[in-house]
C-alpha cells in the first residue's frame, strides 16, 4: 500500500524521502556484500542499478527546484531524499513518474525488452517535520545496505509474526519472540499523576529489576511508562512493547529499535490491525493494552505486575 499525506499540498516546497520498489521486488540493481557486523555492507550496483543511479543524478537537470540531497540502490528498491526548494508548477509525483519513465527506457536497453516496466505502480513519501526528522532520513538511507545484511543473517529477528497465541490474545509479533519464554516478565504501568520525582524514582526502581534479569513489558503509554521503558532501552536491557497500530505487510524497525531486533532484544507485539491514518488513542484501547501487558506478564513463570499510582 502507497503511503499519501491526505490533504498535503505535493507542490509545495518540502523535503520528501521517496521509495520505489522493484517490480515483483526482484533482485535487479544488485547485491549487498558482508554481513553488516564484523564485515562491512557494501551494495554493488548491477549495470542495470548504475543506470538508475545515474538517472536519480539527472532529476535537477529536468526539474531546477528540486535537488537529490541522498540517494540509496538496493537490490530490489530504491530511497532517495528530494528537497523542493519552491513550489512547483506540477505534482511531485509528475516528478516521480518523469524519473520512473527513465528507469523503464534504461531497462530497455539493457534487457532489449519492449515496454518493460522497472518499478512497481506508485511510490512511498516521507515528509520531513522537523531538523530531526531530516537527522533521521540521512540516516535511515545510509545504513541501508547495513540493516540489509543484518537482516539477511538474522531472518526470524525482522519477519513479521501474525496470529501469535499469548496469554489467550492473538498478536501480530516482530523481534525476538523467544522474550515471551523469560522466567521474569515484568510490567510497567504509571499513573499520569506521578511527579516527575516520582517518575525518577520508579524508574530506577525498574532499572534494577531489569539488572537482575526481568524483560520489561509495557505498551509505553503515560509519561512515567515512555520513561522508564526509555531508560531502559538506553541501558540495553530487553523489552517487550505493546503497539495500538499493526504492522504493514513489508515493515520493518527503524533507527535503534533495528539495531535492539538484531541484538534479539526487543520484541514488538500489535493486537489490531494496520492503518496508514494518524489516530489518537482511545482510552479503552489504552485500559485494553494495559490488560494485555498483565496477562502476559502473568503467563511467565514468574510473572510480575508493578503499577504505580
Amino acid at each position: 500500500m502507497k503511503r499519501r499525506r491526505i490533504g498535503h499540498d505535493y507542490y509545495d516546497r518540502g523535503i520528501y524521502m521517496i521509495t520505489l520498489v522493484v517490480e515483483g521486488r526482484a533482485p535487479l540493481l544488485g547485491q549487498v556484500t558482508g554481513n553488516g557486523e564484523d564485515v562491512p555492507a557494501v551494495m554493488l550496483p548491477s549495470p542495470l542499478g548504475q543506470a538508475i543511479n545515474n538517472t536519480v543524478g539527472q532529476i535537477t537537470h529536468h526539474h531546477p527546484s528540486v535537488e537529490v540531497m541522498a540517494s540509496q540502490l538496493m537490490p530490489d528498491h530504491l530511497h532517495f531524499l528530494l528537497y523542493v526548494h519552491e513550489r512547483m508548477s506540477v505534482h511531485l509525483g509528475i516528478v516521480i513518474n518523469g524519473f520512473k519513465t527513465g528507469c523503464n527506457k534504461c531497462l530497455r536497453e539493457i534487457t532489449g525488452r519492449e515496454k518493460a516496466t522497472l518499478w512497481e505502480s506508485g511510490y512511498n513519501d516521507r515528509i520531513m517535520e522537523g531538523p530531526n526528522h531530516l537527522h533521521r532520513m540521512f540516516d535511515y538511507i545510509r545504513k541501508n545496505p547495513q540493516r540489509f545484511a543484518i537482516k539477511r543473517s538474522h531472518p526470524d529477528l525482522f519477519r513479521i509474526q501474525r496470529d501469535i497465541q499469548v496469554a489467550g490474545q492473538t498478536f501480530a509479533a516482530m523481534g525476538n519472540i523467544f522474550l515471551l519464554d523469560e522466567p521474569w516478565l515484568e510490567q510497567v504501568q504509571c499513573s499520569r499523576s506521578l511527579t516527575e520525582a516520582q517518575i525518577a524514582e520508579v524508574t530506577q526502581s525498574f532499572l534494577d529489576k531489569a539488572q537482575r534479569g526481568a524483560i520489561l513489558v509495557s505498551p509505553c503509554i503515560s509519561h512515567g511508562e515512555k520513561e522508564v521503558m526509555r531508560a531502559a532501552f538506553e541501558h540495553g536491557f530487553s523489552l517487550i512493547t505493546l503497539q495500538e497500530n499493526g504492522f504493514a505487510p513489508l515493515a520493518k524497525p527503524g533507527g535503534r529499535r533495528f539495531e535492539a531486533c538484531a541484538q534479539g532484544r526487543l520484541l514488538m507485539l500489535a493486537p489490531w490491525e494496520h492503518h496508514n491514518d494518524r489516530r489518537v488513542i482511545q482510552r479503552t484501547q489504552c485500559l485494553e493494552l494495559n490488560e494485555m501487558a498483565r496477562l502476559i506478564c502473568n503467563s511467565g513463570a514468574v510473572g510480575h505486575n508493578h503499577v504505580v499510582t
